[in-house]
């Protein structure tokens, strides 16, 4: 692993946890508002009453008695999402794309009973998968089918794409690649994919496992170089919406690709990871300065910030994602 000196990170824009927690999560997000997105209950409603497209709620478990006849509910979908309202992480998410028989079907293809959705529910209920601990609830939501775009791209879990939004404007975005390692979760500390878009155009700036750049797919080995996400413009748009609907300044936003939904939001989150810079191969503060910059109002709607930083933000696309921009940084 090559290390850099901390007078290089800060000449190169990267943002650390100490000036991200003081200068805008402190700064920009009202902890009043935290519940919004800390509870994905509360964010599903919320983005519903918006009109953002997110995939549809079917039903929630609160109470420990209501698991015992869960199984009439379940056996009327073909294919459901289980997840924790107060989770984090991807800890509690079960995927269920299927039945055989009386069995159900997980993404992996393994099959489980409705005992051991049961189980995985009375556990959550109970704040096994819960920051905290605490007392949950179960949501159970509408499966996403995800694009044959990314065929290839995913191993056994559906790609992601965080987008971070600052004042409504997005400013840095990846995608995140589930592989065998990771267990088909699209968390890069697990060991998924994280792949730097350039903000301009959806298309690859460069590629990491790990911490170290890749060029390939690990359990697939397709060329990331190749990825460009379509209708790249809606997807930030979406992404900046949710700066009007939440009232927080600095967020990180969650979001899938359906196949015939299109873009979907998945959740949000106040406090952001900065694993995005290292997919990126680029600082954010530069980018965060530069939007602190501008003069308050200037741009009006969504569609406006969404238009500016596809200009000011665009990047040189690079041959190698295993190299990328990081290439300037070395």
């Amino acid at each position: 692993m090559k290390w850099i000196s901390p007078w290089r990170l800060k000449k190169l824009g990267i943002l650390g946890m100490n000036a991200r927690n003081r200068d805008f999560i402190a700064r920009y997000n009202s902890r009043s508002r935290y519940p919004l997105v800390d509870d994905k209950l509360k964010t599903k409603l919320l983005t519903e009453e918006y009109g953002l497209a997110t995939p549809a709620l079917r039903f929630v478990v609160s109470e420990q008695h209501a698991i015992s006849h869960i199984e009439k509910q379940l056996y009327e979908l073909d294919g459901f999402a289980v997840k924790p309202a107060k989770g984090s992480g991807g800890k509690g998410i079960l995927v269920i794309t299927g039945r055989r028989g009386d069995k159900f079907v997980k993404a992996s293809g393994a099959e489980i009973d409705i005992e051991e959705i049961r189980r995985h529910m009375s556990n959550t209920l109970a704040g096994l998968y819960s920051l905290g601990g605490k007392p949950d609830v179960v949501i159970v939501e509408d499966l996403i089918e995800f694009d044959d775009i990314f065929e290839g791209y995913s191993y056994e879990g559906v790609p992601d794409i965080r987008v971070v939004v600052f004042k409504g404007y997005p400013v840095m975005a990846m995608l995140r690649l589930a592989t065998h390692a990771s267990d088909g979760k699209a968390n890069l500390h697990q060991g998924a994919v994280g792949v730097g878009l350039d903000i301009a155009t959806g298309r690859c700036l460069k590629a990491v496992q790990f911490g170290l750049g890749v060029s390939v797919h690990p359990d697939t080995k397709k060329p990331l170089n190749e990825i460009k996400v379509p209708d790249w413009r809606s997807m930030l748009v979406l992404a900046a919406r949710c700066y009007e609907m939440t009232g927080l300044g600095y967020i990180g936003t969650d979001i899938v690709l359906d196949k015939s939904r299109g873009p979907q939001l998945l959740e949000l989150n106040a406090r952001p990871g900065l694993a995005i810079q290292v997919a990126n191969g680029l600082g954010l503060l530069p980018r965060l300065r530069h939007i602190e910059s501008l003069k308050a109002g200037l741009h009006k709607t969504p569609e406006a910030r969404v238009d500016y930083v596809m200009k000011a933000f665009a990047e040189a696309l690079p041959e190698d994602p295993a190299a990328g921009p990081a290439q300037k940084i070395a």
